[in-house]
């Protein structure tokens, strides 16, 4: 497609940026508005579990879609995806209880790994290398604008309307998407000759699914050391040596092994696995602070997530411009993971005293240096192998970020869990003062849970008689004690996961960046 004129070019990018930022809002709404949902449903100890199942069912699509894409084209799967999130969204709105939510929360996460795979994807098709900066941190900003949108309506919904309009308010934007894809994206012929390498993509799916159930459950559900947890990463483990096996004998291998081979490439994603693992783990539990230890309503809450996003969105089109401008990335992702370790380091001092202006400042720097380093690790990626494998390759980077984030989640719910516990056990002082016929109307206080609810946490305390006052005060004071003392360290595990993405970026070799998108040029073996 890159002997399209300009003007039909645009039309495409703009369509694409619609599908993305349909996918992405409907990703994001739900951040702010969780802790409220979860708390009217029920079911705080499967909270990671609304994000893990989203990122399991759109890392196993993106993948696959990845190399189908490269043999059909981008078109047919950005029109299923749209298809299957936008029935996903309308099915989450109707849940009617936690399990409910996640099932169809996964449906929606098969159509996102369909669209965001694809999109990214279509970049590669239609302009050069050393084009693709600019476009790639434009889509970085896309996802950064509905970063801003999606929080803070879906904190406005939760605290004026009714929550399942979270779902539902963007419905219309993707039937926009979808007859602007199909009306506009071209249709590429499918490559003759080719099959589809169903046993590859059998056996991937076998190896990621269970290692992401493993993390998912490891330290929450179950100890690390249960059977259930070792017999899964077993699983994965076999599932892995099989699929490298067949892959080693496919005519046209899923996931082509050759291009690990490429340090270029097996750097970038190894950086955007930590940058996965680092930003979702850290970056869910937020609101948690804001609403859960601050006391702040689920909307103010919006507002201060959305100074991340803003300097998230200026960043990524800053450092596309650059990139496209100079040719050169190394020193920019250098610079961005630096100035996001400074941030999560400044966010894991947070405490119950501070200020809502030191929590900003700490974001903007979070946000600035991940919208920095986003775009360059697909471009790298992109840059460094054959148009015929540029589908796979694209998808990989989605799938290795949605893989760390998954990850990251299930480490931050570990570190999250087994703190606050920690932190709760000190707490004895006036559990002997409870009157026995006052002990049932303290027992919501047990969960720290009802922080996110402040209208639960209210007629809790309206409950109690005047003489009780001050003990509910202090055991309230005590649980966000305990949440701000569990979130430190999620925020901290966060900096130090991003400060290995930083020594693993010393590694990656910096390609001049290609000024035609087909592969003119030998696949670049940067070893």
């Amino acid at each position: 497609m890159e002997h399209l004129d300009m003007r039909r070019k645009m039309i495409i990018m703009a369509s694409i940026m619609v599908a993305m930022f349909f996918a992405s809002v409907n990703q994001t709404i739900v951040g702010n508005a969780l802790p409220r949902i979860i708390a009217v449903l029920g079911g705080m100890d499967y909270y990671s579990w609304v994000f893990t199942i989203y990122m399991l069912t759109s890392a196993v699509t993106t993948i696959l879609v990845g190399r189908l894409s490269d043999m059909y084209g981008r078109k047919p799967f950005l029109l299923i995806g749209i298809f299957v999130f936008t029935v996903g969204a309308f099915l989450a709105g109707l849940s009617k209880d936690i399990y409910q939510l996640i099932a169809f929360r996964g449906f929606q996460g098969l159509g996102a790994g369909l669209i965001m795979s694809s999109a990214f994807t279509a970049v590669g098709d239609l302009f050069s290398p050393r084009e693709r900066g600019k476009w790639n941190g434009l889509m970085s900003s896309v996802f950064g604008l509905s970063s801003v949108f999606g929080p803070t309506m879906g904190g406005y919904i939760v605290d004026h309307f009714d929550w399942h309009w979270v779902f539902w308010v963007f419905l219309p934007l993707g039937i926009v998407a979808f007859v602007l894809i199909w009306v506009f994206f071209p249709r590429v012929e499918r490559a003759k000759g080719q099959r589809i390498d169903y046993l590859g993509a059998l056996l991937l799916t076998a190896t990621i699914v269970p290692m992401l159930l493993a993390f998912s459950w490891a330290g929450t559900k179950y100890d690390w050391s249960s059977m259930c947890i070792v017999g899964l990463f077993i699983g994965a483990a076999v599932a892995l040596v099989l699929f490298v096996i067949v892959e080693k004998r496919a005519e046209n291998p899923i996931l082509p092994l050759y291009l690990f081979r490429n340090s270029v490439f097996t750097i970038s994603n190894l950086v955007g696995f930590t940058l996965g693992v680092g930003m979702f783990g850290a970056a869910m539990y937020i609101p948690f602070f804001i609403q859960g230890v601050l006391g702040f309503s689920a909307t103010h809450s919006s507002y201060i997530t959305m100074t991340l996003t803003l300097s998230l969105v200026a960043a990524s089109a800053v450092s596309g411009q650059m990139i496209s401008k100079t040719g050169k990335y190394k020193t920019l992702s250098f610079i961005g993971l630096f100035i996001t370790v400074t941030g999560l380091f400044g966010m894991s001092t947070m405490d119950i005293y501070t200020s809502q202006w030191t929590i900003i400042l700490y974001l903007i720097a979070v946000g600035f240096g991940l919208g920095i380093a986003m775009p360059v690790f697909t471009l790298t990626v992109q840059n460094a192998v054959e148009y015929d494998s540029l589908g796979v390759a694209t998808a990989s980077v989605q799938l290795f970020r949605s893989l760390g984030g998954t990850v990251g989640v299930a480490i931050m719910g570990t570190v999250l869990s087994t703190r606050m516990q920690d932190r709760l056990s000190t707490f004895s002082g006036t559990a002997a003062q409870i009157p026995q016929d006052l002990a049932s109307k303290l027992e919501a206080l047990k969960n720290p849970q009802i922080l996110l609810d402040p209208e639960k946490l209210s007629q809790v305390g309206r409950s109690l008689p005047e003489q009780m006052q001050p003990m509910f005060t202090e055991i309230v004071a005590h649980l966000r004690d305990a949440m701000s003392y569990a979130l430190s360290g999620v925020f901290l595990t966060g900096m130090v996961i991003m400060m290995l993405a930083i020594a693993i970026n010393i590694f990656l070799k910096e390609v001049p960046l290609r000024s035609v998108a087909r592969g003119t040029e030998q696949l670049r073996k940067a070893d």
